[in-house]
């Protein structure tokens, strides 16, 4: 089944009250729970967006449709969240049938735009993963969307609700060191999770829309809201050099390969019982494999990203994401006119422990809180003091620093909680993180410098979200 069987098209549906008289015949909504549907049974959406949610918010939540291309996973899915819903191949049809308050986007990259412009037509509200799209098409698409149904759609940016970047959120809105004037944010994803997007649909373009907008996405939403302005104009630069066509040898994939014992990189998916049974089990329906080869020549994204980014205020951002590196964290660095902040996570020589590199990937996704204290920093240094401040920010143990769990509670659980530090985000802050990676993209193509207002109607505003 393609894609595009998945979707039923627009002009074979009525609109308004008479999809709800439909011979697909809808039923009648359990107002006693927030209805939730869910599009795309992958890793994401059967685990923390699914999974978890059957967990954690049942008594107020409940699961009303899944749907999916390969009906394998969405067997997999319902066993999986332990969930007795109707599963679904036909987009449209779900939606129409459970009539859900709010649809969960977690397919491809490439499709999201597909599945959150149409079910705002068919009158739910939408969550979809970051990145919310791909290309400056789809993005204004989705804008003028959200506009003419009057529905809205959140995206999951996860990384602003963790303890240590809602730390240094904090300290900036103090003004510490006066206005930003610049800032340096590097992030590094080392030899395991680096390699894992060139292994999975991520590494061809037309799916992921490169890593500068899948993954660096979450970085540039946090940039846009540490700084509190929009982004006006990119320039940057990639190249891939590492992964794809750069090495001498590569197989089918690592099931399948010769060279087993002589590639670092190989991965036995067999001990990974998960994923055996979420995607070798079903390949037969789709043909997508889960430990392709990360030498393969189809691989058209980049390895190396350096991107600079000038802001409506007059910051300038220096930004590089690496995806081979030894180690796994970040490093940021916010210079003012009166002094500098700076943070950093899992950059080894600050940390008194040893990392084990294979693991810590695994430990920084597990949504489980325990074990030890450990305490993450701040550095706060004024420029005619010779004494500097080290803050202690007690780290999580959650997903992303325990951004996921207050991102979910704040979706599911307490929607109107107060929120002064903008935590939630919407289509606006979506698209102008998104832009960032597009305009990127389009900067190393085209070499040259390209300015956001050229992309979407959005005009970047000196404060954020005027």
């Amino acid at each position: 089944m393609k894609r595009r069987d998945f979707l039923t098209t627009t002009a074979k549906v009525a609109a308004g009250a008479a999809l709800f008289s439909s011979p697909l015949g809808a039923a009648i909504p359990n107002k006693s729970k927030k209805r939730i549907a869910l599009v795309g049974t992958g890793i994401r959406g059967t685990g923390f967006w699914g999974k978890r949610i059957v967990d954690n918010y049942s008594d107020i939540v409940e699961f009303v449709g899944l749907c999916d291309i390969n009906p394998g996973r969405l067997e997999f899915a319902k066993r999986q969240m332990k969930v007795n819903c109707p599963v679904f191949t036909d987009f449209d049809k779900m939606v129409i049938q459970t009539r859900p308050d709010m649809v969960i986007v977690t397919t491809v990259d490439a499709t999201h735009d597909e599945y959150i412009i149409r079910a705002m037509e068919l009158g739910s509200d939408v969550l979809t993963e970051k990145p919310m799209t791909t290309d400056e098409v789809k993005c204004q698409a989705i804008l003028d969307a959200e506009k003419r149904t009057g529905k809205k759609c959140i995206v999951g940016f996860n990384y602003r609700y963790g303890t240590l970047f809602t730390a240094i959120k904090e300290q900036l809105a103090k003004k510490p060191i006066g206005d930003i004037t610049s800032v340096d944010f590097h992030w590094y994803l080392n030899v395991y999770h680096g390699a894992d997007y060139f292994r999975r649909w991520h590494g061809e373009r037309d799916k992921s829309g490169t890593l500068l907008v899948h993954k660096a996405t979450h970085h540039f939403d946090l940039l846009n809201w540490f700084i509190d302005s929009d982004p006006v104009e990119i320039m940057a630069y990639g190249d891939l050099e590492h992964y794809g066509r750069n090495n001498p040898f590569r197989g089918v994939n690592c099931r399948n390969c010769a060279y087993t014992d002589k590639c670092n990189y190989y991965w036995d998916i067999g001990k990974d019982q998960l994923a055996v049974d979420l995607y070798v089990k079903n390949e037969k329906y789709d043909g997508y494999i889960r430990d392709n080869c990360l030498w393969r020549e189809e691989i058209d994204i980049y390895d190396k990203m350096s991107v600079q980014i000038k802001y409506a205020n007059n910051v300038i951002v220096n930004y590089s994401l690496t995806t081979y590196s030894p180690y796994e964290g970040w490093r940021i660095a916010f210079n003012g006119k009166e002094g500098r902040l700076e943070s950093w996570e899992d950059i080894p020589w600050r940390r008194e422990e040893k990392i084990n590199q294979a693991r810590l990937h695994a430990t920084e996704m597990n949504q489980e809180n325990g074990g030890d204290t450990r305490y993450d920093e701040i550095f706060l240094m004024k420029n005619f003091d010779r004494d500097y401040q080290m803050i202690k920010v007690e780290a999580s143990k959650g997903g992303h620093g325990g951004g996921d769990q207050r991102l979910q509670d704040k979706i599911f659980r307490d929607p109107n909680m107060p929120d002064p530090y903008k935590h939630s985000a919407g289509t606006r802050d979506g698209a102008m993180a998104c832009l960032i990676g597009i305009a990127a993209r389009k900067s190393i193509e085209e070499h040259r410098p390209v300015k956001i207002e050229e992309l979407t109607t959005i005009q970047p505003h000196p404060t954020r979200g005027v």
